[in-house]
C-alpha cells in the first residue's frame, strides 16, 4: 500500500501542500523546530518522488506543484526556502527548461525586487533557487531554444542582481555567474568586460561570502581568459594576499590561496607573478601552519598502532589505471599511456571546473584527508617553486632558518612542510644545505609529536632522489643509508598515520633509487614482513604499494631464495585472510602481479593456488554480472575484480616457464579460454583492455594451448578492431583497448601463420581504418602496422592486392618504431607483400628506400639472412621498376 501511495501523482501534491503550508502546522500546535522538520521532510520526499518518476512525470499536476513550491520560496524559515529551491531545481532537471517557461523570469524578478515589495526572505529564496538551477543545469541553459539561449538573458540579469542591497542575494547571484564562467559559453564571453567591472566593484564588499565568490570568479577567469587578468595582476596580488590573511573566514582564505595555485599552473600567466614573490611566498608560508582547532585535535596524538581500524577509516579502493601494450614488444612505452584523442569532446566531469570534490567523511578526525588552506598553500608553494626555482627559495630561506627549530611544534611542522614543498622546484638551491638539513630531519623522526614524525617522513621522501643518486660511497653511507633506515624504521611507528606516511615515503624512495636498492633487499624485505604482521587493514594498502614498487624496480634481484623464503610466507598468509569480495583483494592482486614478474619461474611454488583463485574470482564475477543483467534490483559487482585477476593471470603466464603456465591453463576449471572469451566481450573498457593483454601473453607464452580456441576468439578480436564500434564517451580508454587488441592480433598472426587466412580480409579492413585515421594515437598506429606486417609474413598473397592502400601509411608509421623483433617481423611480412605486387610501390619508392637503408639488424628471432634477403629482393625489384619508368 505504501508503495502504491509513493507512486501516485496525488502524493506529490500532498507533499507540496505540506511544504508550503507553514501556518497549518502552527495552528496544530507544532513547535517551530518540529514545523521545520516536517516541512523539510516533505520537501525531501517530494524531490525524491520527482526524481523517481519516469514517464509518469508528465502525469503530475505540475501547475499546482509549481505554485506551491514558489510560495515556499518566500517562507520566513531559511531551511524551508532552501529545500524548496532544491525541489524547483529537480523539476527543471527532470522536465527541462521549457517545461516551466515562466520560472526563470519569476525568480529573477523576485531576486531583483522589481516590484519593490518583495521581502528580503523572498529575494534570498528566489536567488538561492536560481543558483541551484544554474549549478545543476549549466548545459541546458546554454542551449538554443527557438533561436535563443536562456543564458543570454540570465547573465545580464544576474549582473544587475549582484548590486542588490541584500548581501546573500549578491553572493548567490555571483555564485550563479561563476557556474557558467568555466563553460566558456558565448553569453559569458560576451559579458566578460561587464563581469570584470562588477568584480572590481564587489572586491571590497563587506560580506565574506561575496568576496569568496569574487575570488572564485578571478580564479575561473585565469583558466578561461588569462589575458583579461594579466593587466590587473599587480592589484590582484595585493587583493588576494589580503583575503588570504583573513583569519575570520578560513573558507575565504582558501579561495584566495587557490588563485595562486591556478595562476601558477597557467603557463601564460605564471611569469607575471615573478615580481611579487616577496609578497606571495610569505603569506603561503604563514598559511601552512595548522589552525588552532586542528592543533588541539592533533596535539599528543595517541599511539594507536595496536588498535583495529574502524569501518569508516577504510575508504573504497579501485584497481589502478593500467598502461597499454606498446607496438614494439608489449611492454610499457615511454609515456606510459595512450594519448587522448581529439575525435570527440572530452566527457563532462561530474564536478564543474574549479570545484573540489568533498570527502564523504567531512567530519573525519583524519585531517590529512581534507583539502584545506594549509594543503592548498603548500601546493601553491610547490607550483611556484617549480616555476621560479631559486627565487622562491631565496624568499623561503629566512622563514626556514627562523622556524625549523621552533619550540612550538605547529610552526616547526609548517617549516618542514615548506622544506618538502620546495624540494622538486628548488633542488639546485637547496642542495648546498642538504648535508646539514638531512641529519636534522632524521632527528625529527624521533620527535614526540606524531604530526612532526609524519611530515618529516614525507619531506625526506621528497629528497630521496638526491640521496639515492650520490656517487661517493662515503656520501651514500652518510646520507642515503640513514635516510632509508630512518624511513624504514618509522614504518613500524607506534602511530598508524606515521606508519602510513613512512610507507608512502619509502615507496617514493624506491621510485627514485630503483636498482640502487638491490644491495639492501634483505633488511627492506625483513621490515616489510614485520609490517605484514603488525599493520591493520588501512595501512596494508600502502604496504602492498611498497612491495610492488620494490619488485618493479629491482626485478630479478628479488628472486634470491633467502628473500623469497622471507617475503612469500607473509604474503601467502595475508592472501589466505583476504576474502574474494574484499576491496583489499584489488591492491593485493596488483602487488602479486609485480612480485610474480620479479620472481619469474621462482614464483612457481605459489602459482597453482594463486592462479586457481584468480580463475574462481573471474568466474564468480561473471556469474554475478549475468544475474544483475537479469535482475536490475541486484547490485552490479565491481569490474575491478575482473581487471586485477586478469592482470595477475597475465603476470603468472609471463613469469613461469611455458610448460608450467600451460599446465595451469590446461587444468583450469571452468575452462580458461571460455572465461577469457566472456571478458573480451565485457562492456567495461578496463576489463577488455586487460583481456586483450592476457590474450597476447597467451599467444607469446602458451600458443599451443591457445590455438584450439582461436576460431571462437578471433571473430571477437576482429570486432574489437572496428573503430566505428567505439563510443564517443569512451574514446580515451577505448583506444587503450584497441591498442592491446592490435598487439595481440600481431602476436597471434606470427604464430598461427597461414591459419589466419580466413580472417585476413576482415582484419586488414579494420587495421587500415586505424592507420588511416589521423586522430588515432601513435602507439595504437604502431601496433596496427606491426600487426599488419606480421599478417603479411604468411598471408602476403591476400594482402598484396591492397598494398597500394596501406604502403605509405605503413612506412610512415613504422619508421620511428624502436628496432625490435616485432618490427623485423613486420618488415619481413611487408617485403613479402611487396614481392607479390611491386607495381603498387611506385608512389612510395623513396620512402621505402629510406626505411630499408635506415634499418639495422637488431632482430634475434628472425634470421639476418631472411630479413636481409627480403630487403635485397624487394630492392632489386624496385630498381627494375625505376628503370622502366618513362623519362
Amino acid at each position: 500500500m505504501l508503495g502504491q501511495a509513493k507512486s501516485s501523482p496525488e502524493t506529490a501534491n500532498y507533499l507540496a501542500y505540506i511544504l508550503s503550508n507553514g501556518p497549518l502546522f502552527q495552528e496544530l500546535g507544532l513547535t517551530s523546530s518540529d514545523n521545520t522538520l516536517v516541512r523539510s521532510s516533505a520537501a525531501i520526499n517530494l524531490k525524491n518522488a520527482i526524481k523517481a518518476y519516469g514517464k509518469a512525470f508528465a502525469d503530475l499536476e505540475l501547475a499546482y506543484i509549481h505554485t506551491l513550491v514558489l510560495s515556499a520560496l518566500q517562507d520566513p524559515m531559511a531551511q524551508v526556502r532552501n529545500f524548496a529551491g532544491s525541489v524547483i531545481s529537480e523539476i527543471v532537471q527532470k522536465g527541462g527548461v521549457l517545461s516551466w517557461p515562466e520560472l526563470l523570469p519569476e525568480l529573477l524578478g523576485l531576486a531583483d525586487n522589481d516590484r519593490g515589495s518583495v521581502s528580503p526572505e523572498a529575494q534570498e529564496g528566489a536567488m538561492s533557487a536560481l543558483a541551484k538551477i544554474c549549478e545543476d543545469n549549466k548545459q541546458s541553459l546554454d542551449r538554443e531554444y527557438n533561436g535563443q539561449r536562456p543564458l543570454a538573458i540570465i547573465i545580464p540579469k544576474l549582473l544587475k542582481v549582484t548590486s542588490s542591497p541584500n548581501a546573500k542575494v549578491r553572493a548567490f547571484a555571483l555564485a550563479s555567474i561563476n557556474a557558467f564562467i568555466p563553460q566558456t559559453s558565448p553569453a559569458v564571453l560576451g559579458s566578460l568586460d561587464a563581469i570584470l567591472e562588477q568584480l572590481f566593484r564587489l572586491a571590497n564588499d563587506p560580506s565574506d561570502s561575496v568576496r569568496r565568490n569574487v575570488c572564485r570568479s578571478f580564479t575561473h577567469l585565469v583558466d578561461v581568459r588569462p589575458e583579461k587578468v594579466r593587466p590587473h595582476m599587480s592589484g590582484l596580488v595585493d587583493y588576494f594576499v589580503l583575503q588570504q590573511r583573513n583569519t575570520d573566514d578560513p573558507d575565504l582564505a582558501l579561495d584566495a590561496a587557490e588563485f595562486w595555485l591556478c595562476v601558477g599552473e597557467n603557463e601564460r600567466l605564471c611569469p607575471t607573478l615573478g615580481p611579487f614573490l616577496e609578497k606571495i611566498v610569505p603569506v603561503l608560508l604563514e598559511s601552512m601552519v595548522y589552525e588552532e582547532e586542528d592543533i588541539l585535535r592533533l596535539e599528543g596524538d595517541a599511539d594507536d598502532a595496536d588498535q583495529q581500524d574502524r569501518a569508516e577509516d577504510l575508504k573504497p579502493r579501485f584497481a589502478s589505471t593500467k598502461n597499454p601494450r606498446t607496438a614494439a614488444n608489449g611492454h610499457v612505452g615511454t609515456n606510459g599511456q595512450v594519448a587522448p584523442s581529439s575525435l570527440s569532446n572530452q566527457a563532462e566531469d561530474d564536478l564543474s571546473d574549479g570545484e573540489i570534490e568533498e570527502s564523504d567523511d567531512g567530519g573525519s578526525a583524519n585531517l590529512e584527508d581534507r583539502w584545506n588552506l594549509r594543503k592548498c598553500s603548500a601546493a601553491a608553494l610547490d607550483v611556484l617553486a617549480s616555476n621560479f626555482h631559486g627565487a622562491v627559495f631565496d624568499v623561503t630561506l629566512p622563514y626556514l632558518t627562523e622556524n625549523l627549530r621552533h619550540q612550538d611544534w605547529p610552526i616547526r611542522e609548517a617549516a618542514v612542510l615548506a622544506i618538502g614543498a620546495v624540494a622538486d622546484g628548488c633542488m639546485d638551491a637547496v642542495t648546498p644545505h642538504l648535508p646539514d638539513l638531512v641529519p636534522y630531519l632524521l632527528s625529527l623522526l624521533n620527535d614526540r609529536e606524531p604530526v612532526i614524525r609524519l611530515i618529516t617522513c614525507w619531506a625526506l621522501g621528497r629528497y630521496s632522489a638526491w640521496a639515492s643518486h650520490l656517487e661517493n660511497p662515503n656520501d651514500r653511507q652518510r646520507y642515503f643509508e640513514p635516510m632509508m633506515e630512518g624511513i624504514l624504521n618509522k614504518m613500524l611507528d607506534t602511530n598508524k598515520r606515521v606508519q602510513e606516511a613512512a610507507a608512502s615515503a619509502f615507496a617514493n624512495l624506491e621510485e627514485k633509487a630503483t636498482k640502487r636498492l638491490a644491495p639492501y633487499c634483505g633488511p627492506i624485505v625483513r621490515q616489510f614482513v614485520q609490517c605484514f604482521s603488525q599493520y591493520k587493514d588501512r595501512n596494508m594498502f600502502i604496504l602492498y604499494d611498497c612491495v610492488q614498487t620494490l619488485a618493479e624496480h629491482i626485478g630479478p634481484a628479488l628472486a634470491q631464495q633467502e628473500l623469497i623464503d622471507t617475503l612469500m610466507p607473509a604474503m601467502v598468509l595475508r592472501w589466505s585472510k583476504v576474502s574474494d569480495r574484499s576491496q583489499e583483494i584489488f591492491p593485493l592482486l596488483e602487488c602479486l602481479s609485480y612480485v610474480a614478474t620479479a620472481l619469474g619461474d621462482a614464483f612457481a611454488p605459489f602459482a597453482v593456488g594463486v592462479f586457481t583463485r584468480c580463475v574462481h574470482i573471474i568466474h564468480q564475477s561473471l556469474e554475478e554480472y549475468v544475474m544483475c543483467i537479469n535482475n536490475e534490483a541486484l547490485e552490479k559487482p565491481s569490474k575491478d575484480f575482473l581487471v586485477t585477476s586478469l592482470d595477475l593471470l597475465s603476470a603468472i603466464i609471463q613469469a613461469l616457464q611455458s610448460r608450467k603456465s600451460g599446465e595451469l591453463v590446461q587444468n583450469s576449471q571452468p575452462r580458461f579460454f571460455d572465461l577469457l572469451l566472456f571478458c573480451m566481450e565485457d562492456p567495461s573498457n578496463d576489463v577488455r583492455q586487460s583481456s586483450y593483454a592476457l590474450l597476447g601473453d597467451c599467444a607469446v607464452n602458451i600458443f599451443h594451448h591457445l590455438q584450439p580456441f582461436l576460431p571462437a576468439l578471433i571473430p571477437v578480436l576482429i570486432r574489437q578492431l572496428d573503430l566505428d564500434d567505439m563510443k564517443d564517451q569512451d574514446i580515451e580508454n577505448g583506444f587503450s583497448v584497441i591498442n592491446n587488441a592490435c598487439w595481440s592480433c600481431g602476436e597471434i598472426a606470427i604464430r598461427e601463420k597461414t591459419g589466419m587466412g580466413p580472417y585476413v580480409e576482415q582484419i586488414y579492413q579494420h587495421l587500415l581504418g586505424i592507420i588511416s585515421n589521423p586522430e588515432v594515437p601513435a602507439s595504437v598506429n604502431e601496433n596496427a602496422v606491426i600487426a599488419l606486417g606480421r599478417l603479411g609474413v604468411d598471408c602476403s598473397e591476400t594482402l598484396a592486392p591492397h598494398l597500394g592502400e596501406f604502403a605509405k601509411p605503413f612506412l610512415r608509421i613504422i619508421g620511428p618504431v624502436e628496432y625490435t623483433d616485432e618490427k623485423a617481423h613486420a618488415f619481413v611480412g611487408f617485403n613479402r607483400t611487396v614481392e607479390r605486387n611491386p607495381q603498387a610501390m611506385e608512389d612510395c619508392l623513396i620512402e621505402y628506400f629510406q626505411a630499408s637503408a635506415a634499418y639495422a639488424r637488431h632482430s634475434n628471432s628472425v634470421p639476418d639472412a631472411d630479413l636481409a634477403g627480403s630487403f635485397q629482393r624487394v630492392g632489386h625489384g624496385n630498381l627494375y621498376l625505376c628503370r622502366k619508368r618513362p623519362g
